[in-house]
């Protein structure tokens, strides 16, 4: 959280350096993030259920999965989440919510189709440790960071086009001269590439995190590593996840993971999830 604070004040003060107020630039990033921190705080269950158009798991039909929920819970010292369903073909699931008391829980059709009550047990509970790891705030703040730098980027990139693009002012002759003017403007068209790798870093280890944490509510190691191999084997698009959302899912739903080749390494510092093979050779060593 420190690095991308320090990230959005750079950008800030950027921003002032190239408008001529630093100490205002870095204000208005700071309150710009502060709000927008405040608001996914309090929202964020509510806006990700929707983007994915989960609808709430009626307790008869998916009586399964109710129970595996209640039980995991009770193991863990949880308060059981709110349970939704996504219909989507593609084996997925996710969690929601800022603590404990205020958590959700979704999975797809598609996983309750493809998985067995040992291998579904496995996915609870690794969504289930996000929830008592209190990863679901961690990244939804990193979210909103990594959205407000974008924000304040783009707007300031616009703002230097239209007003100095094609007819300079004499004030824009002596900033394009300024080396601080320079630095700021490789500032404002790396800092969302920045950002958004250290998200995706932070994203992979509590991943990491959630499979362990999973092992030890379980007991049960088998039983993640398998649903880990059907999700491996599965190829369908999980059409309900987009890129905001990416994170939040077992299994990356967008392409990357495995791109390979000469940019092989710089499209893996934007994977929010480790590749699945090393979470399973991991699991394998425990």
């Amino acid at each position: 959280m420190f690095g991308f604070v320090l990230v959005l004040v750079l950008v800030g003060m950027a921003v002032g350096v190239l408008i001529g107020n630093g100490i205002l630039g870095t204000l208005i990033a700071l309150a710009i993030a502060s709000l927008a921190a405040f608001g996914s705080y309090w929202k964020s269950d509510a806006i990700a259920l929707r983007m994915s158009r989960a609808v709430p798991a009626d307790p008869v039909t998916y009586k399964r999965l109710h129970n595996l929920v209640e039980g995991l819970c009770i193991a863990g010292g949880l308060p059981k989440p709110r349970v939704y369903v996504v219909h989507d073909p593609a084996p997925n699931a996710f969690a929601t919510g800022r603590n404990p008391k205020n958590a959700a829980i979704a999975v797809t059709t598609g996983l309750l189709e493809k998985m067995n009550r040992v291998e579904l047990e496995g996915v609870v509970a690794h969504e289930l440790s996000h929830i008592k790891n209190y990863d679901i705030l961690v990244m939804t703040l990193a979210v909103t960071l990594v959205g407000t730098v974008a924000i304040i980027t783009d707007i300031t990139i616009r703002m230097m086009w239209w007003n100095g693009g094609r007819v300079a002012r004499a004030g824009d002759r002596n900033n394009r001269s300024n080396p601080l003017a320079l630095i700021g403007i490789a500032l404002l068209i790396l800092a969302p590439l920045l950002a958004r790798a250290m998200q995706a870093a932070v994203s992979r280890r509590r991943e990491t995190l959630a499979d362990v944490s999973a092992v030890q509510l379980t007991r049960y190691p088998p039983g993640l590593i398998s649903a880990l191999e059907k999700l491996q084997a599965d190829s369908t698009v999980t059409h309900s996840a987009s890129m905001a959302t990416a994170h939040m899912w077992i299994e990356q739903p967008m392409s990357g993971v495995n791109d390979t080749g000469r940019l092989g390494f710089f499209h893996k510092l934007f994977n929010t999830h480790p590749p699945l093979a090393e979470r399973i050779a991991l699991l394998r060593e425990i």
